[in-house]
């Protein structure tokens, strides 16, 4: 839809390459995910975001986008709402492939082993599209040699919208890389907030401070001695997630200064 824009003789922003889309998939009518080429030269750490973009009347629209693939992936992925109104995913949304997507060279962000002390456990909470990040943390084979054991929660809304985090453990589980070595090692937990489904009830706010989340999963509760936090999802949710951490001892670290839980405080909402 856009190669009449980003042709093979468009030349991007300085602080962007062109990148072709290479899958599209519409998980429900507000979330897709896709994927793109990856430059040769592009690095980047298991949960890191960059910024992907268009060029929209004439100028480009970039926004931060957490990288769904794992280092070792020769493609990238992502995963998307569709923004009511959002000036990047009107448009986004639509892409098909062989279209070209900008994408930014650096990629940044707190969501990574590097921030974190080494501890057993590492939960890794997540709401709607914060997922992103920790599709390519559970795939990373350096998560398993730093952690014994990992536990993604999701939550979101709908029952359908916890299908991409399904698929996504499902997959790794039966991938000839990494499978084997995730083995029974990651657990994955989904409740909702308004559907009825099979899936646990209830906000991962209120799971854990009632104590049901470590009650279907068969674990103590969360010990600052032993277990490290990844969170990514609404602003509500790190805020009130981060504040149970607080309350409970554990402190917040950062690249430059490693702790034991870690945030995520370059998306403001999921809106783009």
């Amino acid at each position: 839809m856009f190669d009449n824009i980003l042709t093979d003789d468009f030349t991007p922003p300085k602080t962007c390459t062109v990148e072709r889309v290479t899958a599209v998939k519409h998980w429900t009518d507000t979330l897709f995910s896709f994927r793109i080429t990856r430059p040769a030269a592009f690095r980047f750490r298991a949960g890191e975001f960059v910024m992907i973009g268009l060029m929209i009347e004439g100028k480009p629209v970039l926004r931060a986008y957490s990288i769904c693939s794992p280092t070792w992936d020769e493609e990238l992925e992502f995963y998307s709402i569709k923004a009511p109104g959002g000036k990047l995913t009107t448009e986004l949304q639509h892409i098909e492939i062989g279209d070209g997507v900008l994408l930014g060279t650096k990629p940044t962000g707190t969501l990574v082993h590097d921030a974190l002390i080494p501890g057993d456990h590492l939960y890794l909470f997540s709401t709607g599209t914060g997922i992103a990040p920790f599709a390519s943390i559970i795939r990373e084979p350096e998560t398993y040699d730093k952690f014994k054991e990992v536990i993604l929660t999701h939550t979101c809304r709908t029952g359908a919208e916890l299908d991409y985090g399904k698929q996504l453990v499902a997959d790794l589980r039966k991938d000839p890389l990494v499978g084997e070595l995730v083995g029974d090692r990651l657990i994955h937990f989904t409740s909702t907030t308004r559907d009825e489904t099979q899936d646990q009830r209830g906000r991962i706010t209120d799971l854990i401070l009632n104590g049901e989340l470590f009650e279907a999963i068969g674990r103590p509760i969360l010990q600052p001695a032993t277990d490290r936090v990844m969170i990514c999802g609404s602003d509500a949710m790190l805020r009130d997630l981060k504040q149970i951490m607080l309350d409970k001892g554990f402190t917040e670290g950062s690249n430059a200064a490693p702790a034991q839980f870690v945030i995520e405080k370059a998306f403001a909402g999921e809106g783009v």
